[in-house]
């Protein structure tokens, strides 16, 4: 499988997998809200925080700009609980409820650092519907950029990582993908330097799938784009 250059249009897969926050929903506002308020309680440089935090755990930003005397667990505890109760503004990304619907449900999987509870409550401020097949922040051992979130959906779909293509839009969520052999499409324009030589789309509104069996008698998707 290879991705499409500019005169090919169409990627055939096995299975699609997701990141959440910046790739099936826009929670951006909620994100630098609650970002912003934390850092000001506890000094920290919340510029920096949002250059390099997102696609990443709460816990591993907490960790690594938090005072050595802090109580990690705490801290993350503290900011989860500020994020889940701020859904307002939270919205899906045009077409994505759209292109979810036409995949198999079997052959989906969404790979998130939220943990399951946040990652419920976005999916469905966001009026989509929570993927049966999701490896959320408490699922793995180590988050992204680390490929462990990504390889485990794909164990769990039931397919090689040369079989799938993962949607994504942060550097970190990028890398894991990469790390784990995976073809990698980026959404939106946050990807960095992490996206060059990648293909790139603005959203879902023009991305259509079909399902169908290959000369083996194997499902395939046809994503075309």
């Amino acid at each position: 499988m290879s991705l499409p250059t500019e005169t090919v249009k169409t990627l055939t897969v096995r299975a699609v997998l997701f990141d959440m926050d910046g790739t099936l929903v826009d929670s951006t506002a909620i994100v630098e809200q609650v970002w912003g308020e934390f850092s000001r309680r506890y000094g920290l440089d919340f510029e920096e925080i949002l250059r390099t935090s997102h696609g990443v755990q709460a816990r591993d930003t907490v960790r690594r700009f938090a005072p050595a005397d802090a109580d990690v667990d705490a801290l993350t505890e503290e900011l989860g609980e500020m994020e889940r109760t701020r859904t307002d503004g939270i919205i899906a990304l045009p077409g994505a409820e759209q292109l979810l619907q036409s995949l198999p449900a079997d052959a989906v999987a969404m790979v998130t650092s939220a943990d399951r509870v946040l990652a419920g409550l976005r999916m469905h401020a966001a009026g989509l519907e929570f993927p049966a097949t999701a490896v959320t922040a408490e699922a793995v051992t180590h988050g992204k950029p680390d490929p462990e979130g990504y390889l485990k959906a794909a164990a769990l779909l039931g397919v090689e990582p040369s079989e799938v293509v993962v949607f994504e839009d942060a550097p970190a969520g990028i890398a894991s993908a990469r790390a784990a052999g995976m073809a990698t499409v980026v959404v939106g324009e946050n990807g960095g330097d992490a996206a060059e030589g990648l293909w790139q789309i603005p959203d879902y509104s023009s991305v259509t799938a079909t399902a169908a069996l290959d000369g083996s008698g194997r499902r395939v998707i046809e994503l075309r784009f």
